[in-house]
């Protein structure tokens, strides 16, 4: 029988997990999902094949635990699940704060942890996953958290004390350019366009801008200087936001989002 996986919590990110671990070729037969609801057990059995258990006995029978819960549940998560776990077992954590500290200390000696700061994004297979390994990981149990997160988009590995930026940049980043997109939108519709025709223009250039980021390597700040004409429509626009203080208070956002994380872990 190959090893076995469990992912513990089966809300939108843990469905997200569960559904690219299929798709990128895990067998149904070795995934198991940890889930009290009788109701999404049964959906989840029936969209996926995979086997929904009880918390402890998805600790018990799998050899990676990868705990998809909020922060806040953690603790309570851990007491239950500890008893069923052994040394040589990798937790996968990706509770936003929580440090690997926290999980060692809560679990039996020479059980493995990683953290993850994941981000919804991996929802369309575009997720930005960052991981950091605990005390006792081995260089082969970091390399298979890295590959159950690239089942749904990208993977760095960062040291654990850059998790806190990381989860201001990448982790709240969605809901950033979310709130972007919102207000390019309303803009449109003040300035006389139908909501519909504005979205459709918002979106996409959203997403075109996205995949020439991407696509040609070139520097954000080459890429705006080349839609800047002198004197232009765009340098007036950007001159307002420099006005009203746009990239000071996407920093001060940020540094906001970096301490809150460091408190949920404290």
């Amino acid at each position: 029988m190959s090893e076995q996986t469990a992912v513990i919590g089966a809300g939108v990110m843990g469905e997200t997990l569960i559904s690219g671990l299929v798709r990128s070729g895990h067998a149904p037969a070795d995934l198991l999902v940890g889930e009290r609801r009788p109701e999404r057990a049964a959906e989840l059995q029936e969209r996926y094949g995979v086997r929904v258990v009880d918390n402890l006995e998805a600790a018990r029978a799998a050899q990676t635990v990868a705990l998809v819960i909020k922060p806040q549940d953690m603790g309570a998560v851990l007491d239950e699940i500890a008893p069923a776990l052994r040394p040589g077992q990798l937790l996968v954590s990706l509770a936003a704060g929580i440090t690997t500290a926290f999980v060692e200390s809560r679990v039996p000696e020479g059980v493995a942890v990683v953290r993850v700061m994941p981000n919804t994004p991996a929802l369309v297979d575009e997720g930005m996953a960052a991981v950091s390994g605990g005390s006792s990981v081995t260089e082969e149990q970091l390399a298979y958290a890295e590959s159950l997160m690239a089942s749904v988009g990208k993977v760095v590995r960062i040291p654990e004390k850059q998790q806190d930026a990381v989860t201001a940049i990448s982790g709240s980043g969605p809901a950033y350019v979310f709130f972007v997109v919102e207000s390019m939108i309303e803009a449109g519709v003040h300035l006389g366009l139908p909501r519909a025709t504005a979205t459709d223009l918002v979106v996409q250039t959203l997403v075109g801008s996205g995949a020439m980021l991407k696509e040609t390597g070139t520097h954000p700040t080459v890429l705006r200087e080349q839609v800047t004409s002198p004197a232009g429509t765009t340098a007036a626009a950007l001159r307002e936001l420099e006005v009203h203080g746009v990239r000071a208070a996407f920093l001060a956002a940020m540094e906001a989002a970096r301490d809150r994380s460091a408190a949920l872990g404290s």
